[in-house]
C-alpha cells in the first residue's frame, strides 16, 4: 500500500458490501495548498511601508501634541478621576523626547498641575486648554483658575485656548463665549484663542475678532465626507488655505489634526496603522516646509474615549496606552499587523487541526468522501487560517469593557468551531442542523454531540450577527464591522448547507433570522457606500448566511 494511503477501509452499503483504502492524496494536497495561500495572504498583509520622513522623529520634533494623562479604566467622564502627579510627570518625561509643547484641554481631574509639572521637566511650553460647557458657574471657575496658573507660570503657558467645540456640541451661546474669551484676555498677558473644527468657524465669524488667533481643527477621518488617508495632508492644506483667507491678518492653527490606528472604515477612511504613520508623517512634513503651525491628536490613546466614539476614539496616540511606547519608533519598518508571524502560525495551525479532525472522523466511520466534500474542508480551512490573525487583532482593539470582549470572543470562538465541526460532517455527509433539533420539541430531536455543537455555534452566530446587523441599521456611527471572525464561522455553515435537500417545511426561527440579515445588509450597503470595504464585505456575509439560513428544512436533520 502507498504511503500516502491509510489502512481505513470505506463501508459502502448496497447489494453487495465493498471496502476501499482512504486516500490522502486529496486531503494533503488541499491542506498544502491551505498552507501557501495563508502563508501569501500574511506576507502581503505584513508588508510594511516606507515613508520619506520618520512619522515621529526625536531628531526633528513634533511642534506640539494634544495630551491627557488618563491610563486603563482612568475617565474624565467619572467626577472623581485624580491623576497624581507623578503619572503625569512620568509621561511628560517620556513626551520630551519628541515634542517641547502639550496642549491640554481642561483643568479638572489634575491636569491643573500640568504647568507646575511641564516647568520641573524643563523646555516644555503648554497651551493651557478651559474646558466649557453648559454650566455657567464653572465655566468662570475655570477661567479664574486658568487665569491665576498663566500669571503663575508665564515662561511655560504661552497661550490659552477657552472653550474647546463648544459651539460645535451646542452648549454655549457665540455671545456667551465671546463674552468669556474678552473677559480672559483682559486678565492675561498671553495670546487667547478657540478652538474648533473650521466649519464652525465660518458659521460664527464674531469670534474670530473676540481671539488673538485662530485654532481649527481639521479631522481628515471626521469630515461630513471622510477623506481617505493617501489625500489626508492635501486636505489640511486646502482647509488652512480656504481659512487663510477667510480670516486675514490673524495666524491659524491647526489645534487637532491626525488619524486613528483602529477602528471601522467612514467611506473610504480607513484607520490603520499604516494609514496613521502616512497621514502623520505628511501633514508634519507639509507644515515643515508650509512653516505653519499644528498640534497632533493626541500623544497617548485613550481608552476612555471609546464609551463616546466607540473603539476609532481610542486610537488617535502616538503611543500605545498600555505598553506606553511609541508606535512607530525611527528606522523600524511599519506594518498593519506587527505580530503576523504569530498571527500566519496560528492560522496554519488552525488549518492543519481542520484537516486532522476530518481525518481522525473517517478512521472511525471509515469511507471515502467524495472531492466536494474535502473541497469543502479544503475552503472553510483556508478561510479560517487566514482570518484568524484578523479576528484575533479585531477582538483585542475593538472589545471595550466585559460585555465587548464577551461578545466578541463568542463570534471568534464561532468562528475557531464552525470550520472544526463543519469539516467533520462535510466527510460523513451530515447536513447542518436546525434549531429545532437544538431546542425544538424533546420527542422531535435528532440528538448527537455533533448537533449540539453545530446547533449551538450557528445559534450563536446567528444571534451576534443579528444584533450587529441591527446595530448598523440603527446606530451605525460607532459600530465595528465583524468581517473578519463573522467570515470565518459562515463560509463553513454556507458549505455545508449544502448537503441539505430542498424538501421539507422551513423552519421559522432560521426564516426570521434570514429575513433580518438580509433587509439590513441592503439597507447598510445603501448607506455605508460603495467605497467602504469592511461595510461591503460585512453585508456580502450577511446575506450569504441569511441564504444559508433560508435553505433550511426541520425535516431534513440527519444522523
Amino acid at each position: 500500500m502507498p504511503p500516502w494511503q491509510t489502512a481505513c477501509e470505506k463501508v459502502i452499503d448496497g447489494p453487495s458490501r465493498r471496502t476501499e483504502p482512504i486516500s490522502l492524496r486529496t486531503p494533503l494536497a488541499l491542506l498544502l495548498v491551505s498552507l501557501g495561500a495563508i502563508a501569501a495572504v500574511w506576507w502581503w498583509l505584513a508588508t510594511p511601508i516606507t515613508l520619506a520622513r520618520a512619522p515621529i522623529d526625536p531628531a526633528d520634533k513634533v511642534q506640539c501634541v494634544s495630551y491627557a494623562p488618563f491610563r486603563g479604566e482612568q475617565s474624565p467622564l467619572e467626577a472623581w478621576t485624580h491623576i497624581e502627579a507623578d503619572q503625569i510627570e512620568q509621561d511628560l518625561r517620556q513626551l520630551k523626547e519628541i515634542t517641547d509643547c502639550v496642549r491640554t484641554y481642561s483643568l479638572e481631574n489634575g491636569l491643573d498641575q500640568v504647568p507646575a509639572i511641564a516647568a520641573k521637566v524643563g523646555g516644555m511650553k503648554v497651551l493651557q486648554g478651559i474646558w466649557l460647557s453648559s454650566n455657567r458657574t464653572k465655566n468662570y471657575e475655570q477661567a479664574g483658575l486658568a487665569i491665576r496658573l498663566i500669571k503663575q507660570f508665564p515662561d511655560v503657558i504661552t497661550s490659552v485656548i477657552v472653550g474647546n467645540e463648544v459651539l460645535l456640541r451646542g452648549e454655549m451661546t457665540t455671545a456667551d463665549l465671546v463674552a468669556l474669551i474678552r473677559l480672559v484676555k483682559t486678565q492675561v498677558g498671553v495670546p487667547v484663542t478657540y478652538a474648533d473644527v473650521w466649519e464652525y468657524w465660518l458659521k460664527n465669524r464674531e469670534v474670530y475678532d473676540a481671539v488673538d488667533f485662530v485654532t481649527i481643527h481639521i479631522l481628515p477621518y471626521w469630515e461630513d465626507f471622510p477623506i481617505r488617508a493617501k489625500f489626508a495632508a492635501a486636505h489640511v492644506e486646502q482647509i488652512r488655505e480656504r481659512m487663510a483667507v477667510a480670516f486675514p491678518g490673524k495666524e491659524i492653527l491647526i489645534g487637532e489634526t491626525g488619524w486613528p490606528s483602529a477602528g471601522r472604515m467612514r467611506d473610504g477612511a480607513l484607520p490603520s496603522r499604516t494609514n496613521q504613520a502616512r497621514v502623520v508623517s505628511e501633514i508634519l512634513g507639509l507644515a515643515k516646509a508650509q512653516k505653519f503651525r499644528v498640534n497632533l491628536i493626541e500623544s497617548y490613546d485613550q481608552p476612555w474615549k471609546r464609551r463616546l466614539e466607540g473603539t476609532v476614539g481610542g486610537y488617535w496616540g502616538l503611543y500605545d496606552s498600555v505598553r506606553r511606547s511609541l508606535k512607530y519608533p525611527p528606522g523600524q519598518p511599519i506594518s498593519n499587523f506587527p505580530y503576523w508571524k504569530w498571527y500566519m502560525g496560528a492560522g496554519m495551525g488552525l488549518s492543519v487541526l481542520v484537516f486532522a479532525v476530518a481525518l481522525i472522523t473517517l478512521r472511525r466511520r471509515p469511507w471515502t468522501p467524495r472531492f466536494p466534500a474535502w473541497l469543502g474542508v479544503g475552503i472553510s480551512a483556508t478561510t479560517a487560517g487566514i482570518l484568524l490573525g484578523i479576528g484575533a487583532d479585531k477582538m483585542y482593539y475593538e472589545s471595550y469593557g466585559i460585555g465587548g470582549w464577551l461578545l466578541w470572543g463568542a463570534l471568534l470562538l464561532a468562528g475557531i468551531l464552525s470550520p472544526i465541526f463543519c469539516a467533520q460532517a462535510m466527510v460523513i455527509g451530515r447536513s447542518l442542523p436546525t434549531f429545532l433539533d437544538l431546542l425544538g420539541p424533546r420527542e422531535g430531536r435528532k440528538w448527537s454531540k455533533l448537533t449540539a455543537v453545530l446547533g449551538l455555534t450557528l445559534a450563536v452566530t446567528a444571534v451576534i450577527a443579528s444584533a450587529t446587523a441591527l446595530g448598523f441599521v440603527f446606530d451605525p456611527r460607532y459600530k465595528d464591522f465583524p468581517y473578519a471572525a463573522l467570515t470565518m464561522a459562515v463560509v463553513p455553515f454556507a458549505l455545508l448547507m449544502l448537503n441539505r435537500p430542498q424538501i421539507g417545511q422551513r423552519p421559522i426561527a432560521e426564516a426570521v433570522f434570514a429575513g433580518v440579515l438580509a433587509l439590513s445588509a441592503v439597507y447598510v450597503l445603501f448607506n455605508e457606500g460603495r467605497d467602504n470595504w469592511q461595510s461591503l464585505w460585512t453585508c456580502a456575509i450577511y446575506l450569504l448566511f441569511a441564504l444559508t439560513l433560508w435553505r433550511a428544512r426541520a425535516e431534513q436533520s440527519q444522523e
